[in-house]
């Protein structure tokens, strides 16, 4: 059900027929590059956090990990995720399938600079088996609520 919001969501920006769905799970960033065909920095993981009771979500490569004290320094607080069972209410997608698409109202997304490597990426579309390719300039225009870019990650 998940899939068919987040197509409808991307429909305004004419991106919807780009979407897969896959029979196997690609809920991780390894599943993920498996189904797709592609490296594991590719995948735009994104990743929910607890900001000072209010949900963000910030989009990460696949290859970045969240530095800590950089988080602190951008949100003056430390990096705590949301807890999977969770998600659904405070973002309003599943853990596998959370994605910058179709989210809650109150739910402010941010970009990682970990992305501007690359041309195109795969965020999830909503379920722990879907993917969409996006350019950069995509992501970023269909991103609901975007903030902002931000740099709270490196890569090992």
């Amino acid at each position: 059900m998940s899939v068919e919001k987040v197509k409808n969501y991307l429909k305004k920006f004419g991106l919807e027929g780009r979407v897969k769905e896959f029979d196997e799970s690609s809920a991780t960033v390894e599943l993920a590059a498996l189904a797709i065909g592609c490296e594991e920095n590719r995948i735009a993981k994104t990743m929910a956090f607890d900001l000072k009771g209010e949900p963000i979500l910030i989009v990460f490569a696949g290859d970045a990990k969240v530095d800590n004290h950089k988080f602190k320094e951008k949100f003056h607080t430390k990096a705590t995720m949301i807890k999977p069972d969770e998600l659904s209410e405070k973002v309003g997608h599943a853990m596998g399938g959370v994605c910058p698409f179709d989210i809650k109202d109150n739910v402010k997304t941010y970009l990682d600079e970990s992305l501007k490597r690359f041309d195109t990426v795969y965020p999830a579309a909503g379920t722990s088996n879907s993917a969409v390719k996006l350019n950069i300039e995509e992501l970023e225009n269909a991103c609901q609520n975007f903030t902002e870019w931000v740099d709270v990650s490196k890569i090992p």
